[in-house]
């Protein structure tokens, strides 16, 4: 029997690997990773197996478009989950998934909800939640609604009732902040 250890890379090592094709690349960032990316896609569709195609896709993606990643606009994971929202919300805004999500029964509403208690995605792991939550209460909602449910921002000015310039100089606030407070830590 193989002994199985994990080893950390480095984020320069994995992206030099991806963009090299070397497969272990991507075999590394799915066993750290897909958690998290599986939660954050199931947050946003409400269907655990329509979470795990956007995984598939989500991977993909980072495979093919390795070299498009820029190390000076922010981490590698921060991509990735950019990736695995944007593949999320394209689906939620697709034809088919609207027309299937109408027709949804009632026990397929209900086990969705109760399977959304076993999601993968634990943002207290990442920081995420605790960073978040040093923002304003009127800023982290919104950066709740918009990153971690996948509302645009016209969709939370809708549901919040308030004016879409509002909700734009809250959420660019609340990203200057986020950028101060993860310079502050960089130091």
């Amino acid at each position: 029997m193989e002994e199985v250890v994990d080893t950390v890379i480095s984020e320069e090592e994995i992206v030099k690997m991806l963009r090299d094709k070397n497969e272990k690349a991507v075999r590394y960032l799915y066993d750290h990773y897909s958690k998290a990316l599986l939660g954050l896609a199931f947050r946003i569709v409400q269907s655990q197996e329509i979470a795990e195609e956007i995984l598939q896709e989500t991977f993909v993606k980072i495979w093919v478009n390795a070299s498009s990643y820029d190390e000076t606009k922010g981490k590698l994971y921060t991509w990735m989950l950019n990736i695995a929202r944007n593949l999320a919300i394209d689906k939620v805004r697709s034809s088919d998934y609207k027309k299937a999500s109408k027709t949804q029964t009632i026990e397929n509403s209900v086990h969705s909800i109760n399977k959304d208690h076993n999601v993968g995605f634990n943002p207290d792991v990442m920081d995420v939640k605790e960073i978040v939550s040093k923002l304003r209460p009127e800023q982290k909602e919104l950066i709740d609604l918009i990153y971690f449910y996948g509302y645009t921002q016209a969709e939370a000015a809708e549901k919040l009732k308030m004016p879409l310039g509002t909700v734009k100089t809250r959420v660019r606030s609340a990203i200057g902040d986020l950028r101060k407070y993860f310079r502050s830590t960089e130091q």
